[in-house]
């Protein structure tokens, strides 16, 4: 099912704890930031950036962790910062115990964008 706006992504959010809320909140600024013109929606249960009304970038908020979905991989030397965080093929999972690398999300947004 999907959901489209920015209120659907908000309401994803809203019942999260306040410390994930935050990460999940840093993460969607991050992504609509360095995906220009990306539309907010609610995709497979999860938000998502669309760009020009294809695929983009979902995040999603879990127990443990914050996580991205699907993250292809990445040319060099990006993809040598990106796959400690890799776990599965496509998915990059961002531990609630560590600090969240928004600068490498940009990094993957930006070059997602080209």
């Amino acid at each position: 099912m999907t959901t489209s706006g920015a209120a659907a992504v908000d309401a994803y959010i809203a019942p999260f704890p306040p410390e994930v809320g935050e990460r999940l909140t840093g993460l969607r600024r991050v992504i609509l930031e360095h995906l220009p013109g990306g539309e907010e929606t609610v995709r497979y249960g999860m938000p998502a950036v669309m760009v020009g009304g294809r695929y983009g970038l979902h995040f999603a908020g879990w127990k443990k962790h914050v996580a991205l979905y699907p993250v292809p991989v990445m040319d060099e030397p990006l993809e040598s910062r990106v796959a400690p965080y890799r776990t599965g093929k496509d998915t990059v999972r961002f531990l609630h115990s560590q600090d969240l690398p928004y600068d490498l999300v940009a990094e993957v947004c930006d070059r997602l964008a080209r």
